[in-house]
């Protein structure tokens, strides 16, 4: 191993963690993979990553052990559940839990972590398949400080840039608020190309001049003329989408805070999901208000 890199344990290889286990192996960074089903670990090791059995042996002798899974209940069974990855954590390895969980969820982690005397990372991301694939993501930290600085380098092996925004709970957070932000702007735009196209209008130059204004967001911009069209690739699937949301509402009711827009929101894309979107890309909500 060359010097500088890092001895890691990865754990989920969906379609985000699959592509960031990549960029760690093309790093040089030293790799144990572990996924539930074994098809993604097989195809990781034969760019040179090690698998493991279970979660626990994924975790032995690690510098760092990743997570990027489903939810709240995935991640408490993979990294506390029987042979779990914090079971087998050496005293001086960072857990690092890039998942988008509820804030109960990341609570309940870091508890663990802390009776355990393990440090703990929170560092979901913002970003999508592409830049998951150009080492772009963005990476919103929460923990201490000290295991965040040892961690950065091997974040920037798979992102562009690494905030850290405050202790464990509020990387989460500053994920749910980036994911709800994307996910109103769709639902708005979704509903006002409905509503153009029945008016009778062509909704094309309308969504060119909103994009020459200043409420227009960079990845609305970006998603808006795809949303026009009829493709939708999953990249953010609607199904996670409406997970999401539901993540950000568990964490409202944990903190007893009132959030009725949001809620509202979640309440569309699960909508979706369940009328048959939910495979589609979260621009596909359009077509709850075009077909």
């Amino acid at each position: 191993m060359n010097a500088g890199m890092a001895r890691i344990g990865f754990l989920g290889l969906g379609a985000m963690g699959s592509r960031m286990a990549a960029r760690l192996l093309a790093a040089g960074h030293d790799l144990t993979v572990w996924n539930r089903s074994p098809d993604a670990t097989a195809r990781l090791a034969r760019s040179g990553a090690r698998m493991a059995k279970t979660p626990r042996d994924a975790a032995m002798g690690q510098d760092f052990v990743f997570s990027m899974l489903r939810d709240d209940t995935a991640a408490a069974e993979v990294w506390l559940g029987d042979d779990g990855a914090l079971s087998g954590m050496a005293p001086d390895a960072v857990g690092v839990e890039c998942s988008t969980l509820s804030l109960p969820g990341v609570r309940h982690l870091a508890q663990a972590f802390a009776t355990a005397g393990r440090d703990l990372v929170e560092a979901p991301l913002a970003g999508s398949r592409p830049q998951a694939e150009a080492g772009s993501l963005i990476f919103l930290t929460g923990g201490e400080a000290g295991p965040i600085d040892r961690l950065r380098p091997v974040l920037l092996a798979m992102g562009s840039a690494v905030h850290h925004a405050g202790p464990c709970g509020a990387g989460c957070l500053a994920k749910l608020h980036v994911n709800a932000m994307f996910g109103a702007g769709l639902a708005v735009t979704a509903e006002f190309i409905g509503l153009i196209r029945k008016a009778g209008l062509d909704p094309a130059p309308i969504l060119a001049a909103w994009a020459e204004t200043p409420v227009a967001a960079p990845a609305l911009k970006l998603a808006a003329p795809g949303m026009l069209g009829d493709s939708f690739p999953p990249a953010f699937p609607i199904d996670l989408v409406a997970k999401d949301f539901a993540m950000m509402q568990r964490s409202a009711t944990g903190a007893g805070a009132a959030m009725p827009v949001t809620r509202e929101l979640g309440q569309i894309f699960a909508a979706a999901r369940d009328e048959g979107l939910g495979d589609l890309n979260a621009t596909g909500i359009v077509r709850r208000y075009t077909i």
